[in-house]
């Protein structure tokens, strides 16, 4: 078989299976598709807070000696190394590294970095699928933004469609998705957008990329239908 009647061939089965795709968002008459500054935010949202008793593994980099697991005492408070008590219940983990940082740079550290991970507690979560490295959950927490969400989950995969990125969210009884373009976000193009608990990330596939990359890999072909077949499959 020659290049050119190979070429055809792949590109014919190229589009066949492009028309199958079907790439319909929002159908269910119980799901509003919202635009990419309207998705709302929810009424409440319940972030993990601390509790008396609770212990807390709060790590400082720029100083190992300051990471430990700290318990918090009845009164709601842990006894830190040089800046001594910091109130923690009723708070969530962010907050509680904010105040440890801010008491830290205040004359013991140069821009200290902190983290603070409940032991005992379970926070609330997000759901990362699809064309991520490592789908699954991963706990929400105050500064989650849909960049960073994909960043925990280990970053796309080489199959992902960046303009196609579902947020679904349950706001104000109502059930919505969101569609973001990831690759414009991460240019700065766009506003990076909050992520919050129950929150559902779905990146999307790109079927022409998967295409490609099978007729590929089953046909050895000249360089001027690679080019052909990679303009069709786009």
């Amino acid at each position: 078989m020659t290049i050119r009647p190979l070429a055809l061939l792949a590109c014919s089965c190229l589009l066949l299976v492009g028309c199958q795709t079907n790439r319909t968002v929002a159908s269910a008459p119980e799901i509003s598709l919202t635009e990419l500054s309207d998705l709302p935010t929810p009424e409440v949202v319940q972030f993990a807070t601390v509790a008396p008793l609770d212990r807390l593994e709060i790590s400082v980099p720029q100083d190992s000696t300051l990471s430990a697991t700290y318990l918090v005492d009845e009164n709601g408070f842990i006894n830190f190394p040089l800046i001594g008590s910091v109130e923690s219940a009723g708070r969530t983990p962010n907050q509680i590294a904010n105040t440890i940082r801010s008491l830290l740079a205040d004359g013991y550290l140069v821009s200290p970095s902190v983290n603070v991970v409940p032991v005992d507690v379970t926070p609330p979560s997000i759901s990362i699928g699809g064309q991520v490295k490592n789908p699954g959950s991963v706990p929400a927490r105050e500064s989650l933004t849909l960049l960073r969400g994909i960043n925990v989950a280990g970053g796309t995969t080489e199959y992902a469609k960046l303009d196609d990125v579902l947020v679904f969210r349950e706001a104000k009884g109502e059930q919505y998705i969101g569609v973001f373009n990831l690759g414009a976000i991460a240019r700065g193009n766009y506003a990076d957008p909050r992520i919050f608990p129950g929150d559902i990330i779905m990146v999307g596939d790109s079927p022409a990329r998967r295409r490609l990359d099978t007729f590929l890999q089953i046909f050895s072909i000249g360089s001027s239908a690679l080019i052909l077949v990679d303009r069709l499959g786009r």
